[in-house]
């Protein structure tokens, strides 16, 4: 039996497998190796996340949520009426929900995600559960040029929801462009409300990074699987382990998949050597101080206009307007397609 699907045709922008390849072997073929945390997001490493989002060592997933209930009203006051809400990296959309219930005036949702199965089953519940409500979903890498999509009224304002410790993936250059971006997006006075890691004690950042289920090393290995399955490749999981930590300097966790022994990878026809105890490094999360992180909001054209904290300061939700906006000679995400 075909489902019924609820939500607006998907727009659909998923990274193509020649892309996924190209991305590989250039990544493995940088000192230190290194592969796009992106690519974590096919149907299993999705699952998996969630799985990570529930975690008791893994903080950020219930100490967001928890603000998010707590405030949720005022930021949806901030964010006003007649509102496109589009979501970066949407998920399950489950904090989604919390700003939801408090938006009944909301013009439509945009949820976008780079998991095109997780993003429509996510995309068709949302539309049951809030009828009424226009649901339009986009698969994307949200860091690559894609469009949105446009609506009948043109007097919407258009605000970006930016939930969990996404921004912490970018490096600040990086971070400063992706932000920018946004800013084109929501345009002069649009709103961008985010969630931002803060800096805390050593031990808390690494036990959420190693969890003793093993959840988020499985994560980590499921990229190797990805690769294997996808790009035919060869990689011998048993030959590699996870491997967190906190680098202090940086101010960043990262994530590394680690070599057990000197190997050669077979990946479509090329070969790549590992030596024993190198790594791929397969993603960062910068940890900020509120100074720090309103000092690169401003860098990108942002204002931070409100702040939420939990009372341990593990956490924060922050509202963000767009005071300084440049139009680059193509716009990298345009507004197009539905109408």
């Amino acid at each position: 039996m075909t489902a019924i699907m609820h939500h607006a045709p998907l727009l659909d922008f998923h990274p193509d497998t020649e892309s996924f390849l190209d991305d590989v072997l250039h990544g493995l073929s940088l000192a230190p190796k290194t592969l796009p945390c992106k690519y974590f997001y096919d149907e299993e490493g999705s699952r998996l996340f969630d799985e990570i989002c529930g975690l008791e060592e893994y903080y950020p997933t219930r100490t967001e949520t928890a603000l998010m209930e707590a405030h949720a009203g005022e930021m949806a006051t901030l964010l006003g009426r007649d509102v496109v809400l589009v979501e970066y990296g949407s998920g399950s959309s489950t904090k989604s929900r919390i700003l939801l219930d408090n938006l009944p005036d909301l013009e439509a949702y945009v949820p976008i995600d780079i998991s095109r199965e997780h993003l429509c089953r996510s995309a068709d519940c949302l539309a049951c559960e809030y009828a009424g409500l226009p649901v339009h979903p986009v698969c994307a890498d949200y860091t690559a040029p894609f469009r949105l999509p446009t609506f009948g009224r043109g007097n919407a304002r258009w605000s970006v929801y930016f939930p969990g410790s996404t921004i912490g993936n970018f490096h600040r250059p990086e971070a400063v462009r992706f932000l920018r971006q946004i800013a084109r997006v929501v345009g002069p006075g649009g709103a961008l409300l985010i969630g931002v890691d803060l800096r805390k004690d050593t031990q808390v950042l690494e036990a959420a990074y190693n969890d003793r289920r093993g959840v988020t090393a499985a994560f980590n290995m499921n990229l190797l699987r990805r690769i294997n399955r996808e790009l035919g490749a060869d990689f011998n999981l048993d030959r590699f382990r996870h491997h967190a930590f906190y680098n202090e300097d940086r101010g960043r966790i990262e994530m590394h998949l680690q070599s057990l022994a000197n190997q050669t990878v077979r990946i479509d026809r090329d070969d790549v050597s590992f030596s024993e105890g190198e790594t791929i490094f397969t993603e960062c999360s910068y940890k900020y101080s509120l100074e720090g992180f309103a000092g690169l909001a401003a860098e990108a054209g942002f204002t931070v206009r409100r702040v939420w904290t939990d009372a341990a300061r593990l956490f924060s939700v922050q509202y963000l307007v767009a005071t300084k906006v440049d139009q680059p000679p193509e716009r990298p995400y345009q507004h197009g397609g539905v109408t």
